[in-house]
């Protein structure tokens, strides 16, 4: 089934059982508008677009502070959504994953410019062209698509195949039907979680150790975020958790909480929950886990000459994603399971930085109506169709 990679600002009658925190206020920066906490409160209370069973919104940075939520954690028992309860994070497991390469390549123990092969030899076909470090970071590798996933195209198939167990190497045997890449490496920008796998076994094969055991010794731990993990095949969430629910084709609701999320094995199966993620991203940001060189590298874009594959302009860096919304440039990564969908974002010099998570009953692009609603109303906007 695999994770997808969402727009970054990509019914049951439901209880509304919501909570909010007062806005603290240090010095707003220039472009960034004052906290609207009526505006905020508002987006993520609209449970209907998209159908929702729950939306919690956290902020901090020196525009502010504030967190609100709305809607349930549980159907079964009403209880409110809290700061604090678990989610499934999605594709922002990649930027743990890239925060720990680049720890590797300050150890040099790897460098930027080495191509994977050499680390990992023999695992893609041998036709394919050298792919570097850097390459499958930002997501120019020109890996194919893979082949050999089952059918999920409706909600009965996706609970069919919820259980499914995976291995890395089953997931890359996905594109070793191709005798060629894509395209030549560097040259153009596809998002694809293949990358990201890769990365994870780089780690492995360079450590000695599973990629999440080096993310909770690098990471977690010394963050303390008790909240986040790398389940591998663990099927449950431990600890207070907001249910994910899917609406299945007769108008039920199923939940879809407990999965087996090694289909996204290094590149979207963590769980996590706001106050961890705006904690790691505090962390990652101040300089505290990557050297200032590294950090940079994290925000470097290809040339401009690489475009997505479409012709539009390339978005992502190593491990992040830039989106620019009412005329405020916003770094960060959205990430999605079923029945969850999350989003960081913050601004460069930390003016503002936020978390949305919220639990969507259908996994398409109707996600994006709360999306832009959040980030109209953080960043002033009038409506979605001024953001960009």
């Amino acid at each position: 089934m695999g994770t997808t990679a969402g727009a970054l600002l990509a019914t049951a009658a439901i209880p509304d059982a919501r909570a909010a925190t007062p806005v603290s206020r240090g010095p707003r920066p220039a472009g960034v508008p004052p906290l609207d906490t009526a505006a905020l409160q508002a987006a993520i209370d609209d449970l209907e677009h998209p159908p929702t069973t729950a939306a919690q919104l956290h902020i901090a940075g020196s525009a502010g502070h504030w967190y609100g939520s709305s809607g349930v954690a549980d159907l079964d028992s009403g209880r409110p959504v809290r700061a604090g309860d678990q989610v499934r994070i999605g594709s922002i497991t990649k930027m743990f994953v890239a925060t720990v390469v680049l720890q590797l390549v300050a150890e040099d123990r790897v460098r930027l410019d080495t191509p994977v092969q050499r680390v990992l030899p023999r695992l893609l076909p041998a036709g394919f062209a050298p792919i570097t470090v850097t390459q499958l970071l930002n997501h120019t590798s020109g890996l194919p698509h893979g082949r050999g996933w089952p059918e999920v195209t409706t909600p009965e198939q996706v609970f069919e195949h919820r259980f499914d167990r995976w291995t890395p190497e089953r997931i890359v045997d996905t594109v070793r039907y191709a005798t060629e890449l894509a395209y030549e490496p560097g040259t153009r920008q596809e998002y694809l979680g293949i990358n990201y796998v890769l990365l994870a076994l780089l780690i492995e094969r360079l450590t000695g150790r599973p990629y999440g055991e080096e993310i909770a010794a690098r990471i977690l731990r010394p963050l303390r975020l008790h909240d986040t993990s790398v389940p591998g095949h663990r099927r449950t969430l431990r600890g207070p958790q907001v249910r994910g629910y899917l609406r299945m084709s007769d108008g039920r609701l199923r939940d879809i909480t407990e999965i087996d999320p090694s289909d996204a094995w290094g590149e979207g199966e963590m769980i996590s929950s706001t106050p961890d993620l705006l904690r790691f991203q505090r962390a990652l940001c101040s300089g505290r886990l990557l050297p200032g060189r590294l950090l940079r590298e994290m925000f470097r874009m290809p040339p401009p000459e690489v475009t997505m594959v479409d012709g539009s302009p390339a978005r992502y860096s190593s491990g992040l994603q830039t989106i620019t919304i009412n005329g405020v440039r916003f770094w960060g990564k959205s990430g999605e399971q079923y029945g969850y969908c999350s989003v960081l974002l913050f601004t460069e010099r930390q003016e503002l930085r936020a978390v949305l998570s919220f639990t969507p009953q259908r996994r398409d692009r109707t996600q994006e109506q709360m999306q832009l609603r959040v980030a109209n109303a953080l960043t002033g906007g009038a409506d979605a169709g001024s953001a960009r």
